[in-house]
């Protein structure tokens, strides 16, 4: 992909030294030949869905996936049919967060030590994200995001045991994205099939992690404050360059923390889910203006292509 970089031209019509251009363009891109798509993170519920839906329309903002935080446990039955009959009408894949996690449970723990906050606690806490797994899936979703390598293993293995249906993908949480490319290809072996790295990394690192693996990687391109508040507009071009298959992700900073959410928080989830849309109308744009709004994937689309996977037919070990 050839695109021209921001502010380049007059830079150099004005003596500067070249920038240097040695990272590399990835080599790998989706099943359908695209190398990006979009995801719309923070989507707690009907209401902020139909308020982003009708708001990728108005500003022309396509979507292949909406996202959720709070969690399947946070939404009835009814909520979570509602969210999957109005994606499967406009071909957007829905993403349901697993829970319960550590941070909302009585140990100190999941509070005091943040990388482990988000991870599933004790054998009660596996076992509560696989009976949320198995509940969306029985209603129709097919895209669970996960923030624990142990829940994402039991999963996967779920799956090749067919007790999981074969279609069902499971999205590694910008929670516990994996910095490096050894920990990328991991959390790949163990069943992710779409991955968030942090969005501090820079593009070199993400070539870094592309040269092992052809797993897609989403990538916040404004991220929420509390996962460092950056704002990566301009690398977007550059981001899909060397880093694709890449879901391009609108995130908000400056934002009030809204998990789980509630009718406490309607109004302020339901504005921040416009704003992000109107973020991704920005993003878009400057793609087009640096030459880089082709490449992307046709909507609907969410097959992550063949991936790599440790050996799942193993009981677990016992002392």
């Amino acid at each position: 992909m050839t695109h021209r970089l921001p502010g380049e031209h007059a830079l150099t019509d004005l003596g500067f030294p070249a920038r240097d251009t040695t990272v590399p363009s990835s080599p790998a891109a989706f099943p359908d030949g695209g190398t990006w798509r979009t995801e719309l993170p923070s989507c707690e519920g009907p209401a902020v869905l139909e308020a982003v839906l009708a708001e990728s329309e108005r500003l022309d903002v396509p979507l292949h996936r909406i996202s959720q935080g709070s969690g399947v446990w946070m939404l009835t039955d009814a909520e979570i049919s509602e969210m999957v009959a109005a994606c499967d009408q406009r071909g957007v894949e829905l993403c349901l967060f697993l829970g319960p996690r550590g941070t909302w449970e009585p140990g100190a723990g999941g509070r005091s030590y943040t990388a482990s906050g988000p991870r599933a606690r004790g054998r009660d806490q596996l076992a509560q994200c696989v009976e949320e797994a198995e509940r969306a899936v029985a209603l129709g979703v097919r895209c669970l995001l996960v923030a624990d390598e142990g829940v994402l293993w039991t999963l996967h293995r779920m799956r090749v045991a067919g007790k999981l249906p074969a279609d069902v993908t499971f999205k590694v949480s910008a929670l516990v994205g994996p910095v490096n490319p050894a920990s990328f290809a991991v959390w790949e072996m163990l069943g992710g099939d779409s991955l968030n790295v942090p969005s501090d990394l820079t593009v070199a690192q993400l070539a870094e992690i592309r040269a092992v693996s052809a797993a897609p990687i989403d990538f916040y391109v404004e991220t929420p404050d509390d996962l460092g508040g950056f704002v990566r507009m301009y690398d977007a071009a550059e981001l899909v360059r060397c880093g694709a298959p890449i879901y391009l992700k609108f995130g908000l900073r400056n934002a009030a923390p809204i998990y789980p959410v509630g009718q406490h928080l309607r109004s302020l989830a339901v504005d921040g889910g416009r704003e992000r849309v109107r973020r991704g109308r920005l993003v878009l744009d400057t793609l087009a203006r640096l030459g880089a709004g082709g490449g992307m994937s046709p909507l609907g689309s969410r097959d992550p292509g063949p991936l790599r996977r440790f050996p799942a037919t193993e009981a677990v070990p016992t002392p």
